[in-house]
C-alpha cells in the first residue's frame, strides 16, 4: 500500500521544502495574522435571549500523525467540508477512498485541533529532499504504525526535545515546517468561515497540545478567538508544562495588543491517573504565588471537556474520599475500565493513585490507576476547597463535550450509522463491536458528544464569548437544549410564563455563574431546571427524555466530597426501554421538562456547585446496533458477550452553578 499517497493542500504541506525563515522559539516569537476579511455587519439572526448551537472542537485529521499512521487522508478542508453537509472518503484496508460518509446535520461551528507535537516531523519525513527524510523517526512515521514506540515516546517524556537528526540544530527545520502546515491549517478555517450577514457556519482556528507525560493524559484544545494567532502553535515538545502553556499563551497572544484572544480546554481527564486535577504548583511556593498560579489556570482555561470519543469524565463510583449515596449514570462509557485490562492481569484490582510530592516525578504506564482528581464533578468539588484555602478556584469549569474524531468527520455522533473514529483502525463493523485491545478503535470507544453553546449569534465573537462566560453545556450526541438558571427569588411558576427566559436573565444568573449575594433570602437558591429533547431528523428520530436531575457537590473540613443526585422533572421509572433483539424503543417519554427546584439541603455556610444532567430514555449501545446489522453467523462473541451494557442513556450536562459561602452569604 502507497501510505504516503496525498494530493490538493496536504501534499503542498508534506513537501514544504522552502516554506518561510527559521523561526526562533515560540516562547520569545508572536505574530498576529490576518487572514481574509471578518464580519462587517451582525449576522441577521440575533436572538436575545440566545439561542443553542452545536459544534466539535476536538478534531483530527490527516495532519495528525496518530490519523495519517491509520490511514486518514481527510484534511482540515475536507473536515470542514463534512461538517457543514458535504460528503468524505474514508480508507477501508488499501483503498484509501472506499467509504463515503456524510453528516446527518450540519454543525454550526467547528474547530478542527489536530496534534501539534509533530507537524514538522510529518512535513519533513514524507519529502524525499529533506535532510532528515533516511532518519530512523521518519522510518517509523512513514511505517503506518498508528501508535509507534518512537512517536509515543515524544509525548511520553516529562523532558522530551525534538530529534536533532530529524528537526537540525536547536529544531529550526521542523519550526519552519511547522509554521507552514498551521498556515495552511489557518487558511482553510478562514475559507469556511461564513462572514456574511448570513452566519451559517463558523470556524476556529485551534490546535491539540498533546501532554502524554509520564502515561498520563494532560490534554489540551487550543482555540482561538479569530485570526489574530500565533506565529506557530506551542506544543508538548517546546513546553512540557501545562502552565507554560498557559503563561505564553496569556503573554504573547493575550496580552499582546493585537486583538489575539484564547482558551485552553482539558480533555479526557478520566485517563490522567489523578494527574490532570491534581493540586500543585510546581515552583510556586507561597500562597501569593499559587494564587496567582490558580488564577491564570481559571482564565486560560474556563470550560473542561466531560466527554469524548474515549468516555466520560463526569463522575465515578466508588472512589476515596468521595461520599454519598451511588450514582448509578457514573457507571456509564467507562473507557478506562477496557483500558486497565491492557495494564493489570485479569485477577488484580486497580487501585488508588498514589500522591505525594513526587507524584508527577514516578513513571507510570496509565492508565492504571483510579483517582477522583481524574473526574470533572471531583474536580469542580476540590476547587471550592481551594477557594477557601487561597482565595481562588482553579476548576470553575463549565462544561462541554466533543468527539475526538481522527478521521476528519467532526459531530460523526449518530449511533445509527456511526462510521468509526480512526481509520482502518475500526473501519469495519467487525472491528467496532469487539472489546479486543488488539484492534485500536474498539468498542470501548464510542462516537464522542457536542459542545452547545448558549449565543445570541452563530459567529466567532458570540460564540468565544459564551465560551468565556461558562454559559455552554455538552451533550453524549444528541441535540438536547437544557437550560439553567440559579437565583434567590425565581418564580416558582416560571416554566409557565411565555416570556420564561427573558424573565430568567432578570431575576437569575445562566449556567456558569455565581449565584448573586444571598443577601436576607430565606431558604436555599432556587433554579430553574429546563430541557428540551432532540427532535432528530426523518432518516433519524430524536428520543425523548425520561428526566432531569441536578447535582449538588460541596466538601467538608476533612477534605472528603460530597455528593448529592436530585431527580427533580421526569420519571425514572416511566417504564422506557428498549427490545435488545431489534434496537427498538419502548414507552413513553418527555419532549420538554421544565420545573423550579430549591434545594431541600442548603445550608449557607457550605460552599456548594451545582448542574444540571438531563437524561433521555433508553436506547441501544452503536455496537449493540452494529452487532445486530451483521449476519448472525459473522457476529464476533462481544456481540453475546459485551465488555459495556449494550443499552445507554444518551445525556447533557450544563455549565454549573456556584454558591459561595462568603460572609455577606452564610450569616
Amino acid at each position: 500500500m502507497n501510505r504516503a499517497r496525498v494530493s490538493g493542500p496536504l501534499l503542498a504541506v508534506l513537501l514544504c521544502g522552502a516554506c518561510g525563515g527559521v523561526e526562533p522559539p515560540p516562547e520569545t516569537v508572536y505574530a498576529a495574522r490576518e487572514f481574509g476579511p471578518t464580519v462587517a455587519a451582525p449576522c441577521a439572526e440575533q436572538v436575545p435571549e440566545r439561542r443553542a448551537l452545536y459544534g466539535d472542537l476536538h478534531v483530527h485529521t490527516a495532519y495528525s500523525n496518530d490519523a495519517w499512521n491509520f490511514d486518514v487522508r481527510v484534511d482540515p478542508y475536507g473536515a470542514y467540508r463534512y461538517a457543514f453537509g458535504e460528503e468524505v472518503a474514508l480508507p477501508l484496508g488499501d483503498d484509501f477512498e472506499a467509504r463515503r460518509v456524510r453528516i446527518d446535520r450540519p454543525l454550526d461551528f467547528v474547530g478542527v485541533t489536530d496534534h501539534a507535537e509533530f507537524f514538522g516531523e510529518q512535513s519533513i519525513c514524507f519529502d524525499t529532499a529533506a535532510a532528515g527524510y533516511n532518519t530512523e523517526f521518519c522510518v517509523v512515521m512513514r511505517s503506518g504504525e498508528g501508535r509507534a514506540p518512537a512517536l509515543v515516546k515524544q509525548i511520553i517524556s516529562p523532558f522530551s526535545k525534538r530529534d536533532p537528526a530529524v528537526c537540525g540544530d536547536n529544531g529550526e527545520e521542523c519550526a519552519r515546517r511547522s509554521e507552514a502546515t498551521w498556515q495552511d491549517i489557518i487558511a482553510a478555517a478562514q475559507q469556511y468561515n461564513d462572514v456574511s450577514s448570513a452566519c451559517e457556519r463558523t470556524t476556529f482556528i485551534a490546535y491539540e497540545y498533546s501532554s502524554f507525560r509520564l502515561g498520563s493524559n494532560l490534554h489540551r484544545n487550543v482555540v482561538f478567538r479569530n485570526s489574530a494567532v500565533l506565529r506557530r502553535p506551542v506544543s508538548y515538545i517546546d513546553e512540557n508544562r501545562e502552565y507554560e502553556l498557559w503563561r505564553i499563551l496569556k503573554e504573547q497572544c493575550i496580552e499582546s495588543d493585537t486583538g489575539c484572544d484564547v482558551l485552553a480546554i482539558p480533555h479526557n481527564s478520566n485517563i490522567s491517573n489523578g494527574r490532570m486535577f491534581k493540586v500543585d504548583y510546581p515552583g510556586a511556593g507561597s500562597s501569593a504565588e499559587q494564587a496567582e498560579r490558580a488564577t491564570l489556570r481559571a482564565f486560560m482555561e474556563p470550560i473542561v471537556e466531560i466527554m469524548q470519543h474515549k468516555g466520560d469524565s463526569e463522575c465515578r463510583n466508588g472512589l476515596e474520599g468521595v461520599l454519598g449515596a451511588v450514582d448509578e449514570l457514573c457507571d456509564w462509557e467507562k473507557f478506562e475500565n477496557q483500558a486497565f485490562r491492557q495494564v493489570v492481569g485479569e485477577d488484580e484490582e486497580v487501585g488508588q493513585c498514589y500522591s505525594g510530592p513526587l507524584m508527577d516525578w514516578i513513571p507510570k504506564l496509565g492508565p492504571s490507576c483510579l483517582d477522583r482528581k481524574s473526574y470533572v464533578r471531583y474536580a469542580l468539588i476540590e476547587g471550592l476547597r481551594e477557594e477557601q484555602r487561597i482565595g481562588v478556584n482553579p476548576f470553575k469549569f463549565g462544561l462541554m463535550a466533543s468527539t475526538d474524531t481522527h478521521n476528519g468527520t467532526p459531530g460523526a455522533v449518530q449511533e445509527e450509522n456511526f462510521s468509526g473514529h480512526l481509520g482502518n483502525g475500526d473501519a469495519t463493523p467487525e472491528q467496532r463491536v469487539q472489546f479486543d485491545s488488539a484492534i485500536p478503535g474498539n468498542a470501548s470507544n464510542g462516537p464522542g458528544g457536542l459542545i452547545g453553546v448558549w449565543a445570541e449569534e452563530n459567529s466567532r465573537d458570540s460564540i468565544f464569548d459564551a465560551m468565556r462566560r461558562k454559559e455552554v453545556f455538552g451533550t453524549s450526541g444528541p441535540r438536547i437544549q437544557p437550560r439553567f438558571f440559579g437565583g434567590w427569588a425565581l418564580d416558582t411558576a416560571l416554566c409557565e410564563q411565555p416570556d420564561m427566559l427573558s424573565r430568567a436573565y432578570r431575576a437569575a444568573v445562566p449556567m456558569g455563574s455565581d449565584l448573586p449575594p444571598r443577601n436576607n433570602a430565606v431558604g436555599g437558591p432556587r433554579f430553574l431546571v429546563a430541557a428540551s429533547a432532540d427532535m432528530g431528523t426523518p432518516a433519524f428520530p430524536g428520543v425523548p427524555l425520561q428526566r432531569l436531575q441536578v447535582i449538588k457537590g460541596w466538601a467538608d473540613d476533612a477534605g472528603n466530597h460530597h455528593q448529592r443526585v436530585f431527580d427533580v422533572a421526569g420519571d425514572a421509572n416511566n417504564g422506557a426501554s428498549v427490545d435488545p433483539a431489534t434496537c427498538a424503543p419502548r414507552g413513553e417519554g418527555f419532549q420538554q421538562l421544565c420545573t423550579v427546584w430549591q434545594d431541600p439541603e442548603f445550608d449557607p455556610q457550605v460552599s456548594a456547585v451545582y448542574y444540571l444532567r438531563a437524561v433521555q430514555n433508553p436506547t441501544c449501545r452503536y455496537s449493540a446496533r452494529q452487532c445486530l446489522q451483521l449476519p448472525a453467523g459473522d457476529r464476533p462473541a462481544d456481540c453475546a458477550d459485551p465488555f459495556f451494557d449494550p443499552v445507554t442513556q444518551e445525556r447533557a450536562w450544563s455549565s454549573p452553578v456556584w454558591y459561595s459561602a462568603a460572609p455577606n452569604n452564610a450569616g
